[in-house]
């Protein structure tokens, strides 16, 4: 399945839609306008709160991006890699092994879960708004796509570094 995430046009906070291959809304992505951790909620289309995803307070030394389910338990932490050129992002705090490999200048990246790939993240060149295509199998989607959220968090935080 393929789904496309999008960050809004104008948005203060930095909220993005995710939408399946219909163009059809699937999840919806909440920022807040003042949040010195870039809090974002995923929610379905009816509102449910699946994941809230949030930069570490203190990213001096090392940054870091958390995902929480619904009930605010930490369920995963993404950061780059140690020692690596490449767009390498270590995935801790998981139930499983999982880390996000890709090239510094390609604009692919796939997401090994227990050293097979689930996913492919497909980094759309656009100049005004971020924008990612996200292929896995439908079960992994919500998941994958608060992995691409947080994904995206990291990838702006380093470059605004």
């Amino acid at each position: 399945m393929k789904v496309y995430i999008k960050n809004k046009l104008i948005s203060l906070g930095g909220s993005s839609q995710v939408l399946n291959e219909n163009q059809e809304p699937i999840f919806v992505v909440k920022g807040k306008v003042f949040s010195f951790t870039k809090k974002k909620k995923i929610y379905d289309t009816k509102e449910n709160l699946l994941y809230t995803i949030r930069n570490r307070f203190w990213n001096w030394l090392a940054t870091k991006v958390y995902i929480y389910d619904n009930e605010k338990n930490r369920i995963a932490t993404i950061k780059k890699g140690k020692y690596s050129f490449n767009a390498n992002f270590e995935i801790e705090d998981c139930v499983d092994d999982m880390r996000i490999d890709g090239k510094v200048f390609s604009l692919t990246s796939t997401i090994i879960k227990n050293e097979k790939p689930v996913g492919v993240i497909v980094r759309d060149f656009t100049i005004i708004k971020d924008a990612f295509t996200l292929e896995a199998e439908e079960q992994d989607i919500p998941f994958l796509t608060a992995l691409v959220i947080a994904f995206d968090n990291i990838k702006d935080k380093m470059q605004n570094d």
